[in-house]
């Protein structure tokens, strides 16, 4: 089983036995962050590459799109600052009815006029909504079906989760909703 679905179905059993008024419950999340600082070492503005210190001072080179507009302002020398944040949110929706779908968004945000220096953040978050299908009170499983069509039945461990899921219900989904924010800063060092 995967570890997300186990995730999302022990918060999803242990929420659901909370009534609700709202039509979507939180019921469970999860955040990892990274970080690196690094240097450019080298810039090709015709190809729109930009290389730099990698782990163990290997260089790393990175093609950049037309969105990099402050490329043209980057310099050898420049300190790069970049942070990944990856996050997981469940959500149990207590109406019933609702059917297996995916979407994603995404977006930028570029360099502003009170900061000049290269960088920006950019987002993609992909919500993938599963329907509950069947729910095994003896056999302490929950059928779930995601957008792919291909049902996938979770094993509750848990026995205090086990006794919760008698508060489930056919035709409700849970949503898994995961975000990735990539924020890139750039300065440059005192002269």
């Amino acid at each position: 089983m995967k570890p997300t679905r186990a995730l999302a179905l022990a918060a999803l059993i242990s929420t659901a036995s909370l009534t609700a008024h709202a039509a979507e419950l939180p019921i469970a999340s999860e955040a990892l962050q990274s970080h690196v600082t690094t240097e450019v070492t080298r810039i090709d503005l015709a190809n729109r590459q930009v290389t730099v210190k990698g782990p163990n001072d290997k260089d790393v080179t990175f093609q950049l799109t037309e969105q990099a507009k402050a490329l043209p302002n980057l310099k050898v020398g420049d300190q790069v600052d970049i942070k990944v944040t990856r996050a997981v949110a469940y959500v149990l929706n207590t109406h019933e009815g609702g059917a297996p779908k995916a979407s994603v968004e995404s977006g930028t945000i570029r360099a502003t006029a009170a900061n000049p220096n290269p960088g920006g953040e950019a987002f993609r978050q992909v919500k993938v909504t599963s329907q509950i299908k069947k729910i095994d009170l003896k056999a302490h499983e929950v059928t779930l079906l995601p957008p792919e069509g291909t049902v996938q039945v979770v094993k509750v461990e848990d026995p205090e989760l086990q006794a919760r899921m008698k508060n489930l219900k056919i035709d409700q989904t849970v949503d898994a909703i995961y975000t990735e924010v990539l924020s890139v800063e750039t300065s440059r060092p005192a002269q």
